[in-house]
């Protein structure tokens, strides 16, 4: 077919990219059959100022599916910033990460619960485990002006402002498949509806979300009304009954609703005392997505050379390449990033790792 320049500019003028207007392909990270991503979770720490290179992150290491931060997504979409006073540094949720309730779906919300003996559960904390120093009466003022504007910000985001997010991951050959968005106890109703709101526009296959068992009992009927799955995404506090960890709890929070569903992280399934192979086999069916890392058991830490750990990365990876799973299997990274490297050479050489155990 012959392209005259009025075709061309047609092309322009409706902001199609030529790549994809000629049939670019999206980044194909599938793998012996199984769909490799990672949640943008794992790169906090170069979101911020630019947001945009997370993009760039997952163009780099050769990622097609993202599992997208409802943070990350803001900040893509423009929304204003919160100052940064107050936080510990490196976490890269900086835009937008505040607001009525504790910003809903931020990334500093992910999982701050301690296991048994004080070993984290795998939430994302401020150097040292300090938390948040102590803001003045002005720095007060500063960023309950700043939660004004962002609440403002939300109230007029609709389906538009999400596609167009969607669309600069698209425009680089990334697909985003779900939106991690948390749901915190101190939630209103509407800020539910939020995250469902924003899932829709971005056209994602479901939620994933770090919560409470009582809050999932709150989250399943607005998604049975949505018809949007909601994969609740797991820790190793074993010795808190409010928190998905225990065999039980995921039982407890499946029955809440026909779309209340499982985010597997199969690190923090290990580190809890479970098999993940034998869970994945019987629940396969209500799981939106797996998260990949690798720990020691007994509430161990994150290991950084991916193999090494007592998770079993490879018999999971295999046993989704030969049964034809349907679900993506997400890097997540949380181990400190060794002097000298960066988040991007370490996802390459995590995904290279879970490349040879599908080989």
């Amino acid at each position: 077919m012959q392209y005259t320049r009025r075709d061309m500019g047609r092309i322009a003028l409706v902001s199609v990219p030529l790549a994809r207007a000629f049939g670019a392909k999206m980044i194909d990270s599938k793998f012996g059959g199984v769909q490799i991503g990672a949640i943008t979770y794992s790169f906090n720490r170069i979101a911020s100022p630019d947001p945009e290179a997370i993009i760039k992150a997952y163009v780099e290491i050769g990622l097609g599916e993202a599992e997208l931060m409802s943070n990350h997504c803001e900040a893509l979409a423009g929304a204003p910033a919160m100052p940064a006073f107050g936080r510990g540094g490196g976490g890269g949720g900086g835009r937008a990460a505040g607001g009525p309730g504790g910003a809903p779906g931020a990334a500093g919300d992910r999982g701050a619960t301690k296991a048994p003996g004080g070993a984290p559960g795998g939430g994302q904390r401020g150097p040292g485990g300090g938390g948040r120093a102590q803001l003045t009466p002005e720095q007060q003022a500063e960023r309950q002006a700043a939660m004004e504007k962002v609440a403002q910000w939300r109230a007029a985001a609709n389906a538009n402002t999400w596609k167009a997010v969607r669309k600069r991951f698209n425009d680089a050959g990334v697909e985003v498949a779900l939106l991690c968005y948390n749901m915190q106890d101190s939630m209103k109703d509407e800020d539910i509806e939020y995250g469902f709101s924003m899932a829709k526009g971005l056209g994602v296959k479901g939620i994933t979300t770090s919560t409470t068992l009582t809050m999932a009992k709150r989250i399943a009927p607005v998604a049975d009304k949505h018809k949007l799955m909601v994969g609740y995404h797991g820790h190793d506090a074993t010795n808190d009954p409010n928190q998905t960890a225990t065999l039980e709890s995921y039982d407890q929070l499946m029955a809440y609703g026909k779309y209340n569903g499982i985010n597997l992280d199969i690190g923090h399934f290990t580190a809890a005392g479970y098999d993940a192979v034998a869970f994945i086999k019987q629940h396969h069916d209500k799981i939106t997505n797996l998260h990949l890392k690798d720990r020691k058991k007994d509430h161990g830490p994150n290991v950084a050379v991916w193999g090494t750990g007592d998770t079993p990365m490879k018999e999971v990876l295999q046993l989704l390449k030969t049964e034809k799973y349907p679900f993506p299997g997400n890097l997540e990274l949380e181990y400190p990033i060794p002097e000298g490297s960066d988040i991007v050479t370490e996802a390459k050489k995590c995904l290279a790792y879970v490349k040879s155990c599908l080989a």
